[in-house]
């Protein structure tokens, strides 16, 4: 999965996806501002709908107890539909290597 395409909350068809929350939490504070977080939410839930397994990335990020228990609201629906969470870890992504100019 294109972690680009995670970040624009687009999921392609797949069997597993790697969620990486911090990402997604920059993503939540924006939303707070401008008053779209249940519509983050929303979409977040909805892309989630074509993977077969979620597998959340840097999960050090759940220290906002807002962000945690809202993402759990989504991934609980997820695990309702048939989903699967993989086990988290606390360790971020690695880097994306650069491209040269």
């Amino acid at each position: 999965m294109n972690r680009r395409d995670l970040l624009l909350l687009k999921v392609t068809r797949t069997h597993a996806v790697v969620l990486p929350c911090e990402e997604l939490y920059m993503r939540y504070l924006d939303s707070q501002l401008d008053n779209t977080t249940a519509e983050l939410f929303d979409r977040l839930r909805a892309e989630l709908r074509e993977a077969d397994s979620v597998h959340l990335a840097d999960t050090t990020w759940f220290a906002d107890e807002d962000f945690r228990q809202a993402l759990d609201r989504v991934l609980a629906a997820y695990r309702a539909a048939g989903g699967h969470v993989a086990a988290a870890t606390a360790e971020p992504l690695p880097a994306s290597p650069r491209s040269p100019r």
